[in-house]
């Protein structure tokens, strides 16, 4: 498994009540495609939203997050970690 962090954005003015459905909504169906989502940070202010999660490839974080309404924008692979 690989960890990959994605970015949304757009997401201008996000409330931490959305932000936590949002994350929510994807956790509840990660299982189906074998992803992990482990953490997620947001700046309202500029409308980025950053996931961490560890998946067998980065088109099944992706279609967890377009079932879940909130496609990613970039998926990024994270094969070093300090």
């Amino acid at each position: 498994m690989t960890k990959f962090m994605d970015v949304h954005r757009g997401m201008v003015g996000i409330t931490a009540e959305q932000f936590r459905e949002a994350h929510d909504a994807d956790v509840a169906i990660q299982a189906e495609e074998g992803v992990t989502f482990e953490q997620a940070w947001a700046d309202p202010e500029d409308g980025v939203v950053y996931c961490l999660s560890e998946a067998p490839n980065a088109e099944a974080v992706q279609r967890i997050h377009q079932r879940s309404g909130h496609p990613a924008d970039e998926i990024h692979p994270v094969p070093l970690v300090v």
